[in-house]
């Protein structure tokens, strides 16, 4: 029988197993570094001396890991004491580098107000109040409840805030604000849906602190099922209302019906509205694409449409070209981009459906030398290597396929041969994690979904472009 040896480095940061085969006598790293990149897998641990690394042959102990099927899509009501003017489906989103956005929901009219405090008691230095807008939409027989949108701030980085929104004071709600400058942690989760193993997912998000939510598109699979969106949003309000969650859309939000419902992204647009036109310098035209700063502008977002216009000459694409020629990457020396459609998968799931995209941006991409982009759809985990034009190259992104959030659809398991540029692959759940330590280093890890249980799977130090003379 195969021996499995447990494996755990860098102070626990990772934990994961070989399989070595009875015959041989020593071991390597599961997920060795490509010769020749500065982006290096995690080191091996010391090995006896003669160890015959060419007789070895081992797998992650992954390799006979039962991939799980699909669970049930949950259905999460309204709380049986809440009235027309409680607040619900509470998320936040950062707008500029010292406000953020308060969405919420209510069923009946209720003024657009906020009131927050640095005091949980709302006593101590004087809460103040803030007021915005509110609005509704309608999709065949369907009619939203109130929307409601206020910016609050200027506020203070690292800064634990309270507040309560519209006139129903009886609930009440918190976040912290990131942080002005590095170390920065983002949460990365894409294809959430609204499953059993979504909520599995958002459990392990929460377990561990985090300073923003990136997801790259798909977010509640409402799918014309309006109800679904108030659902997902009350699924999602325990973390949405205490961290930044920033996003993009998908292909499920799209939501458009020849003739009988032309206008497309109408519940995501009014529900999720994102920080596109709060850069007056450099504002995008549309919801589906824009940017933002984090921790001082070290660290730049993009989030890209796939299902907007993206060829050169429409909205999109001038906005990029104008969005990176800005960027000074002396002062910002991190960049990352989010799609939905991945431009490299080799799963045999949606393949080629983001080709038309990568060939339209992907050289303003890369001579932006873009640290990395994540990207959705595809139902797995797939890591690449630094990557342009389908070749390696140690100029380009790493590009990083994470649609695995827990979507009703499941998992997709099929892959296609590997290619070289493919360094990691897996059909699970999961999520990510991008700690930004420095302007030099970050460090990137995917959770495995694991009967429930987080498990470290795949992990890697990234360099920063603009730290590589090369790359200059």
């Amino acid at each position: 029988m195969n021996e499995c040896i447990p494996l755990v480095l860098m102070a626990g940061k990772r934990e994961s197993c070989l399989v070595l085969h009875p015959s041989y006598k020593s071991f390597a790293h599961p997920h060795p570094p490509e010769k020749g990149l500065r982006d290096s897998a995690m080191s091996a641990p010391h090995l006896p001396s003669g160890a015959l690394f060419a007789m070895a042959c081992f797998l992650v102990c992954s390799a006979a890991y039962q991939r799980p099927p699909p669970r049930e899509t949950l259905s999460v009501p309204l709380a049986d004491d809440a009235d027309g003017l409680t607040p619900q489906q509470v998320h936040i989103s950062l707008v500029g580098s010292d406000e953020m956005r308060i969405t919420w929901i209510t069923d009946d009219d209720s003024p657009s107000t906020v009131e927050y405090s640095t005091s949980s008691t709302f006593q101590q230095r004087g809460p103040k109040l803030a007021t915005g807008s509110s609005s509704s939409y309608s999709f065949i027989l369907y009619r939203s409840g109130q929307i409601h949108d206020v910016v609050i701030g200027p506020l203070s980085p690292s800064t634990v805030y309270y507040y309560r929104c519209g006139s129903n004071p009886t609930r009440k709600f918190s976040f912290k604000t990131p942080p002005s400058s590095l170390p920065f942690r983002f949460a990365v989760a894409g294809d959430l849906g609204q499953t059993g193993w979504t909520n599995s997912t958002l459990q392990h998000v929460a377990a561990q602190d985090y300073d923003v939510l990136l997801l790259p598109g798909d977010l509640s699979y409402a799918d014309y099922r309006q109800s679904l969106w108030d659902s997902f949003g009350r699924l999602v309000e325990p973390l949405a209302s205490s961290r930044p969650w920033m996003v993009t859309q998908g292909n499920h939000e799209i939501e458009k019906i020849p003739v009988i419902h032309p206008q497309p992204f109408v519940a995501y647009n009014s529900r999720w509205r994102m920080p596109y036109d709060a850069d007056p310098a450099a504002p995008s035209d549309s919801n589906l694409y824009y940017s933002f700063d984090v921790a001082g502008g070290a660290v730049h977002v993009i989030m890209l449409g796939s299902y907007a216009d993206f060829g050169p000459g429409s909205s999109q694409h001038t906005w990029l070209a104008f969005d990176l020629a800005r960027l000074d990457r002396n002062r910002t020396p991190w960049v990352v981009a989010l799609i939905h459609a991945p431009w490299y998968n080799s799963n045999a799931a949606h393949q080629g459906e983001g080709e038309e995209m990568r060939q339209a941006m992907e050289a303003l991409l890369y001579g932006a030398r873009i640290d990395v982009v994540f990207a959705g759809h595809v139902h797995a985990y797939e890591r690449f290597t630094r990557v342009y034009d389908n070749r390696s190259d140690l100029c380009g992104p790493v590009h990083i396929v994470i649609g695995d959030g827990g979507n009703r659809e499941g998992l997709a398991s099929e892959y296609l041969d590997k290619p070289k540029i493919s360094v990691f692959r897996e059909a699970s759940f999961g999520h990510g994690r991008l700690e930004v330590a420095n302007a030099t280093h970050a460090l990137w890890t995917w959770n495995r979904n694991d009967d429930d249980e987080p498990v470290v799977a795949d992990q890697v130090w990234l360099t920063s472009l603009a730290s590589n003379p090369a790359c200059h």
